[in-house]
């Protein structure tokens, strides 16, 4: 079952989850304990906004005003992506407060 994830969610990287760039390779990598994960750049843009603080409203809006695009189809767009990387637990969620 995926998770459902809601507009005022939090997402956030759990410890021992972190944002990575290779420089012999020039990417960017997902790390966690004993997996990683290569990133495009749309991957690396959501993981990038993902501070812990922000909902994902307030990161869709953020990231739809900063490529233009609307904000329906960029909040499917994280929920997509983030969900897989719920269900593998490299990102977590917390309810706003």
């Amino acid at each position: 079952m995926e998770p459902l994830i809601e507009p005022t969610d939090i997402p956030y990287l759990p410890r021992g989850v972190r944002l990575q760039g290779d420089r012999v390779r020039g990417i960017r990598v997902l790390q966690a304990p004993e997996r990683a994960m290569q990133l495009d750049p749309i991957g690396d843009a959501i993981l990038s906004e993902l501070d812990g603080a922000r909902s994902m409203s307030q990161i869709a809006a953020d990231l739809a005003a900063r490529y233009n695009a609307p904000q329906d189809q960029i909040a499917g767009d994280i929920r997509d992506f983030l969900t897989g990387l719920i269900e593998r637990r490299m990102v977590f969620l917390k309810e706003a407060t």
